[in-house]
């Protein structure tokens, strides 16, 4: 687990299991579907049952489940999740608390999305373009590994999150 800005944390799922679990001051978000999102939401075959809505993601309390897989392809990462979950990571770092952003291992889904947040919102890292946010980001998180997917939902969204960021600042 890695603090890459004040209260702002990556890790894995033995980061919050071993550390992190049951700790008072701190919220969770679980970017991977195994097994957060399936015991919240309750299904047991490998889909979420049609038309449920949570679908894309549960919440609860301070901790909010991605349906996010690690494939590489981006065609099931949807924009509306990842803006639900920077909205999530700005309430609950803006209001104090810890903030644990954790996948498996802590270097495609978790750092992806910490990233978009630092560079879109908290504006410490560049947001002209992804490949500017990705090399100074390396500097702060140097076991940020994404995978095809996830690293292309970024670069064909790029432009609207950095909007997104540019017009929740004024």
């Amino acid at each position: 687990m890695q603090e890459v800005y004040p209260n702002l944390f990556i890790g894995s799922i033995y980061d919050y299991e071993a550390r992190v679990s049951g700790q008072p001051g701190w919220a969770i978000v679980h970017a991977c579907k195994e097994p957060y999102h399936r015991r919240a939401v309750g299904y047991r075959g490998w889909n979420v049952p049609k038309g449920h809505p949570e679908f894309l993601l549960a919440r609860r309390d301070n901790r909010i489940m991605l349906c996010l897989l690690d494939l590489p392809v981006p065609w099931f990462i949807r924009k509306e999740m990842i803006d639900y979950t920077l909205d999530f990571i700005e309430q609950m770092h803006g209001g104090g608390q810890k903030v644990l952003v954790h996948c498996l291992k802590g270097r495609s889904r978790s750092p992806s999305i910490t990233m978009l947040y630092l560079a879109t919102r908290l504006h410490v890292l560049p947001n002209d373009s992804l490949e500017a946010a990705e090399v100074q980001f390396r500097r702060l998180y140097p076991g940020y590994h994404p995978t095809a997917g996830i690293r292309r939902h970024l670069y064909l969204h790029w432009q609207q999150y950095r909007a997104d960021g540019m017009s929740r600042q004024r």
